[in-house]
């Protein structure tokens, strides 16, 4: 079967496509298009009038961008993996922006000098791309895998947008530090998408259950803590001053290894080990306004210079072996019995871990960097984020009820 023969209107569009995308719209003529359509350059204006109007159509009659959009509402039924689709869809974006990047830079820098139907040509076609990604958005929440408090096409012009900017950024610009690569912004943007704009039903599930309410320590309340543990012996006033100090679980405590700890005058650090997950902590001096020694002479380092047995755990039961995290509640309890925090409770374990968090973000810490501490997401962490602020909103109301108006 032989092809059919390409109309003089196409070989002049995908000529014009072709320069424009090797050079550019302005360093490209009339001329040039012709020549490389083989035809005569009256013939082009007949067709199309002027440079423009041949743009024009290349924006208007290109199917790149409506076939990605069309590839990623296929997937939508039925629904699968929404973070890989939606990766691969702004990477197959990213990829096809990346084969015309004179095209895209002349867009960018020369569109004020664009006829008004040039510019509606854009603006439509980047609507027509928003439509697309929208109708897969808008299937995948119906069927519940996604839920969000935007419509679906607020959301599918943020995605777009983010992916147009880096690729505006990327052509026009060099020696930047915004991210390590083109996968890194991927990768992130998704994340960012999905966790913040919208998110998945079990994902949510499991941070409400894994985010319990956060009812952190007042600090006379702990520093009776810290003392009642010191009292009965160096190991627990150990114990206490790391759960306060530095923000750890029993599971926590009961890992940690002699070897686990790094200490000079400059800082004092922990190496936490959990299954598939390696992190540092900082062991801090000062615990609510109270300073408990220096990062060289604390708790921790005299009582763990007190050890003479071979036993690799830090703490110890007993019976001479690694302390459980049963024991280390019967610890707990010992410490804080008779005591009731304001709530009319008694205080349980883990409000040492989230008094600690709300410090940490009370004292300036970013939410970012709490995440890579603690091992926990930017979602989970946005209770102690509020707690934080409702904290500083109460000390800033105090300080102005302290001075005359």
């Amino acid at each position: 079967m032989t092809s059919q023969p390409v109309s003089t209107r196409q070989r002049l569009i995908q000529a014009a496509l072709e320069l424009f995308t090797a050079q550019g719209v302005s360093a490209t003529t009339t001329r040039q298009i012709a020549e490389k359509a083989a035809v005569n350059e009256v013939t082009l204006f007949r067709n199309f009038g002027h440079k423009h109007g041949l743009l024009l159509a290349v924006l208007e009659e290109s199917a790149s961008f409506k076939n990605l959009g069309e590839s990623l509402v296929r997937r939508a039924t039925p629904p699968g993996d929404v973070y890989q689709s939606l990766k691969d869809y702004a990477s197959d974006t990213l990829q096809a922006l990346e084969r015309i990047p004179e095209l895209v830079r002349s867009v960018v820098g020369e569109a004020d000098q664009f006829p008004a139907e040039n510019r509606r040509a854009l603006g439509r076609g980047l609507t027509e791309a928003n439509r697309y990604v929208a109708q897969y958005l808008a299937t995948v929440i119906q069927h519940g895998d996604l839920h969000t408090y935007l419509p679906a096409e607020k959301l599918a012009s943020f995605l777009n947008g983010m992916i147009l900017g880096y690729a505006v950024i990327e052509f026009t610009s060099e020696f930047h530090e915004l991210w390590e690569s083109r996968d890194d912004f991927l990768e992130n943007l998704v994340e960012l998408f999905l966790n913040g704009a919208m998110s998945s039903n079990a994902n949510s599930l499991l941070t409400s259950l894994n985010t319990p309410e956060i009812a952190d320590l007042p600090a006379v309340l702990v520093h009776t803590i810290l003392q009642n543990a010191k009292k009965s012996g160096l190991q627990d006033y150990a114990i206490a001053y790391l759960l306060f100090a530095a923000g750890l679980s029993s599971t926590d405590i009961v890992n940690l290894q002699r070897n686990h700890q790094i200490y000079d005058a400059n800082g004092h650090f922990l190496q936490i080990t959990t299954p598939g997950y390696v992190r540092q902590v900082p062991v801090n001096q000062w615990i609510l306004g109270k300073r408990y020694g220096s990062y060289t002479d604390n708790p921790v380092t005299k009582y763990l210079k007190t050890r003479k047995d071979s036993q690799t755990a830090m703490f110890l039961n007993t019976a001479g072996t690694a302390m459980t995290e049963s024991d280390v509640w019967k610890h707990w309890e010992t410490w804080t019995q008779t005591l009731l925090t304001p709530q009319g409770k008694p205080p349980t374990i883990t409000q040492a871990q989230h008094t600690w968090r709300v410090e940490m973000l009370m004292r300036g810490i970013s939410l970012e960097n709490l995440s890579i501490l603690t091992g926990c997401d930017r979602t989970q962490l946005q209770p102690y984020a509020h707690r934080a602020r409702e904290k500083a909103a109460l000390e800033q109301a105090t300080k102005l009820d302290q001075r005359p108006g």
